[in-house]
């Protein structure tokens, strides 16, 4: 008497809620098939809220925005702040907003604080870390900002820096335990995250 294989679980469908292109390309590095959703979420900070707080949030709310729209799936979550003396440095959105940032950046050390969220809508299953890097400035000249900026305008990026690309030279060091984070989606933190809901990378 033959016995049939048991069937293998379904692959969990896997969602991105961002539509960030930097955040895309770091997750399409993980060879797993994923949409990615605009989560449609209000960044304003709560009266009083610490930015770290704020990113954490943030990156919970994003998920489970996208989670109820679609609770099949496993959402991605993630949030960024640039944090100097307890204030945020956020999307510039701008030139003399930029040069404002990295004047004020210059020589200093600048935590990029990320928050990362996996949620399951079905279930409710949350999964929630923060990463933070800290990044020290260059002793910048006001015409190496200038130059930099026009070059590069990275006026959509926190902290008016763009690390993958000249944005590098802009940077002392670098202290973090993922390189990804301070481009927007910490990869080791997310695998980790995955393997705990049931995902195999290597499948």
């Amino acid at each position: 008497m033959s016995h049939s294989a048991p069937a293998s679980p379904a692959p969990q469908r896997l969602i991105l809620a961002s539509t960030s292109p930097y955040r895309r390309e770091l997750l399409s590095r993980l060879q797993i098939p994923f949409e990615t959703i605009s989560p449609e979420v209000d960044e304003t900070p709560l009266p009083g809220e610490a930015p770290e707080a704020l990113a954490l949030r943030l990156s919970e709310a994003k998920a489970r925005a996208v989670a109820e729209r679609r609770p099949d799936a496993l959402v991605i979550g993630s949030d960024q702040v640039a944090v100097l003396d307890g204030a945020i440095f956020g999307k510039p959105g701008g030139h003399e907003k930029a040069v404002r940032q990295l004047q004020t950046m210059r020589g200093r050390t600048v935590n990029f604080f990320t928050g990362l969220a996996l949620v399951h809508g079905a279930s409710g299953h949350r999964q929630i870390e923060g990463i933070p890097t800290l990044v020290t400035f260059r002793h910048l000249t006001d015409d190496e900002i200038h130059n930099y900026l026009r070059r590069e305008q990275p006026y959509n990026c926190a902290g008016s820096a763009k690390s993958e690309g000249l944005g590098i030279a802009l940077l002392e060091k670098m202290e973090c335990s993922d390189p990804n984070a301070l481009i927007g989606l910490p990869l080791i933190a997310l695998c980790s995250m995955l393997r705990n809901a049931g995902v195999s990378l290597f499948a």
